[in-house]
């Protein structure tokens, strides 16, 4: 048996000693794979600068130095491992995890700084096409001025100012934008022979920005006049859906609310269909649109049935029935009642407080009787919690507590169950004299 355990020992040894083998192969590869990339990476710093400039090209520097120092340690490790003092098999893999960490944390840092620094490059390297690219969109962009010229007039006949002012800028806006974009470019061209290339990058995409803009412009008017012909159409289908509406809603029993709708809505109807000249389109259907959903809405509650005001006041009562009963059984078994009975009443009771107002009034009546109701049904849910407390609060086979004669509770004029009943009593179950009557 011994044999057969020293045998197992050993296997287990060479397993290990193969994979600490294979781990300082490589922490080895790891350390010279980092020592190149530092090598390439310095070139390509060079590189970067005297593209883009020192401030465009400092995270990278500060990246390269900051793993050179880190990579000092593990060539430092690398070092211990191969001197003359001897080492445990723990020292040495300890040691070559720890090279191999610092040699992937300084591969991450170095390829997320040059990929950054990368696209930058690659944008000063296409900075003639994109010089070019944005000429041509300016001349292009150019070309569209003269209709968006005759566009923003025919739209300035037609809407008011109000809804022009959805229109963000003017064509005039647009031929500066467009000045403004070839001024850089050139700014940009100029920055560069002369070796400053971080203007010239910043040129070159201050003029990009502005050609943005200026598409942006002269799509703009082009946008408007569309949705602006869409709110139109759609609002004469709003005015004819409102006129049906009011026609409908002369037929139904009159009440305040529906009284109120309809007026509003005749009147938003009145200012847009009547009204001359040049007029905001969306701010037309807008207004339309909310007076005729507010008619929906009275012509809803119209065709409900109104709960009547003795309706309402007979569910008022109940509720203050069903609370005034919780009130008595909860206050006056303090002891005994637990939190969710508790909680189910004082809630009953915040409802209560919100309900007086919406009484009377047509357009809350119906939220007042909802109120009552479940007023009424949170109070009977705390009496029902309230009962199971009193309940299992009570001694098991004995609804008045132990008496004497009961051997097995014995101890004191009560029996052992006194105790479990003097506690409720106490806090109010019986009152006045009936106490000084039991210890008589």
């Amino acid at each position: 048996m011994v044999g057969f355990w020293g045998r197992r020992k050993r296997e287990a040894d060479e397993r290990q000693g193969q994979v600490d083998d294979a781990l300082a192969g490589q922490a080895r590869t790891a350390l010279v794979t980092a020592d190149e990339r530092i090598r390439a990476t310095d070139d390509e710093l060079a590189f970067a600068s005297a593209e883009l400039g020192e401030s465009a090209t400092a995270d990278l520097r500060t990246a390269l130095a900051a793993v050179r120092q880190h990579l000092g340690e593990a060539f430092q490790l690398h070092q211990l491992n191969h001197d003359e003092i001897p080492d445990t098999p723990e020292e040495l893999r300890t040691r070559n995890t720890r090279i191999v960490q610092l040699c992937d944390w300084a591969e991450e840092v170095l390829d997320e700084r040059t990929e950054a620094l990368r696209a930058q490059v690659e944008r000063v390297r296409e900075a003639p096409r994109i010089a070019q690219g944005v000429r041509d969109d300016v001349e292009r962009l150019r070309s569209r001025i003269p209709e968006t010229r005759d566009t923003i007039e025919r739209l300035g006949a037609r809407y008011s100012a109000s809804a022009l002012h959805r229109i963000r800028l003017t064509a005039d806006e647009a031929e500066r934008l467009l000045d403004f974009a070839v001024q850089s470019v050139e700014l940009s061209e100029r920055r560069r022979t002369a070796g400053r290339n971080e203007d010239a990058t910043l040129a070159l995409e201050t003029a990009t920005e502005s050609v943005r803009r200026a598409t942006s412009v002269l799509d703009g008017v082009d946008g408007f006049e569309v949705e602006a012909m869409r709110a139109q159409s759609t609002l004469a289908e709003v005015i004819d859906d409102s006129r049906s509406d009011l026609a409908r809603a002369a037929s139904l029993p009159r009440t305040g609310a529906l009284d109120a709708a309809i007026r509003d809505l005749e009147t938003a109807l009145s200012t847009v269909s009547g009204a001359h000249g040049a007029r905001d389109p969306f701010a037309d259907l807008s207004a339309l649109s909310q007076a005729n959903a507010a008619l929906d809405a009275a012509v809803e509650r119209a065709q409900r049935p109104l709960p009547s005001l003795d309706h309402v006041r007979h569910d008022v009562g109940a509720a203050d029935r069903a609370l005034d009963v919780a009130d008595r059984l909860i206050n006056g078994h303090r002891g005994w009642i637990g939190a969710d009975a508790r909680t189910r009443f004082a809630e009953a009771q915040r409802l209560r407080s919100e309900l007086d107002p919406l009484v009377a009034p047509e357009e809350t009546r119906e939220r007042a009787q909802q109120l009552a109701r479940r007023t009424t049904q949170l109070a009977d849910e705390a009496v029902r919690l309230a009962q199971r407390d009193i309940d299992s609060a009570r001694p098991d086979d004995d609804d008045w507590g132990g008496w004497v004669g009961r051997g097995q509770r014995g101890g004191g004029p009560l029996g052992g169950g006194g105790a479990s009943v003097l506690g409720p009593v106490l806090g109010g179950v019986l009152l006045g004299g009936l106490l000084d009557d039991i210890f008589d």
